[in-house]
């Protein structure tokens, strides 16, 4: 059996510990930091049965060197464009990945945009997206361009609503807040951001969501709706003939936001 643990890491940073429970060893995503995890590791006398790194930037790889000088020949995973130190399985999409003592394999799906090598993992019902769909959000488009981004947000909005979304970083309220001020009138995000400030006061993760709640609320999955439409071209003063171009007027809204 499987269970999923969040770690706290940096400011507002998830890395992701996948627990099985009979082996009592762990699979961690994206050790920006490799303390927490070691800790965790530690305290729950847990093994390293593997690394997955969803892209580069270092508040998501920058443990990697750490954690294998404290569990030697741990296979870390990611894709070869990243150019990430300690990297000993290079990947791409559609591979499946398969870990000694867990019972499910996970596939790798290329969701570049924030960075060209960008990927999640899947092994349903959970998704491991990094920085590319975030609580109610979606990530900076770095490398990238709009077009790939809104592609790539697709692809995961077309798994199963019931889909466990584990993104990297807490980021949900002030996501809804920018939401809510794009779609005033969506009582799904309204609901979503209650829950939301509960959570965060009682210092709960709001992570995972589902992918179907995301769907709901998260305007960037919305951008064919009349009602973001019509805020976006509102707030940017001109005619946006196509989804892309609403997407890439609403990304940069919410970057200055």
């Amino acid at each position: 059996m499987l269970t999923i643990y969040s770690i706290s890491a940096f400011k507002d940073n998830y890395i992701w510990a996948i627990v099985e429970n009979t082996s009592k060893q762990a699979i961690i995503v994206d050790p920006g930091d490799a303390s927490p995890a070691l800790d965790f590791l530690h305290k729950n006398n847990l093994g390293l049965a593997a690394i997955l790194i969803t892209h580069k930037h270092s508040d998501h790889s920058g443990g990697v060197s750490e954690l294998i000088s404290h569990y030697p020949n741990t296979p870390v995973f990611a894709h070869a464009t990243e150019n990430i130190v300690g990297v000993t399985n290079t990947i791409a999409a559609q591979d499946i990945i398969h870990i000694n003592n867990f019972p499910c394999d996970f596939t790798v799906i290329e969701i570049p945009g924030h960075t060209l090598g960008h990927i999640a993992f899947y092994s349903a019902p959970y998704l491991f997206c990094g920085d590319t769909l975030f609580g109610a959000g979606c990530g900076r488009v770095f490398e990238g361009t709009a077009e790939q981004m809104l592609a790539s947000l697709k692809k995961l909005s077309s798994l199963p609503d019931e889909t466990l979304v584990y993104c990297g970083h807490e980021y949900t309220v002030a996501n809804l807040q920018f939401a809510l001020h794009v779609e005033p009138n969506n009582i799904d995000a309204q609901k979503r951001l209650k829950i939301a400030e509960i959570d965060r006061s009682h210092n709960k993760p709001t992570i995972p969501s589902t992918m179907l709640l995301e769907k709901k609320t998260n305007p960037f999955l919305r951008c064919k709706l009349q009602t973001i439409i019509h805020s976006v071209e509102t707030h940017c003063h001109q005619n946006l003939p196509t989804e892309v171009d609403v997407f890439r007027e609403l990304r940069a809204w919410k970057n200055n936001f």
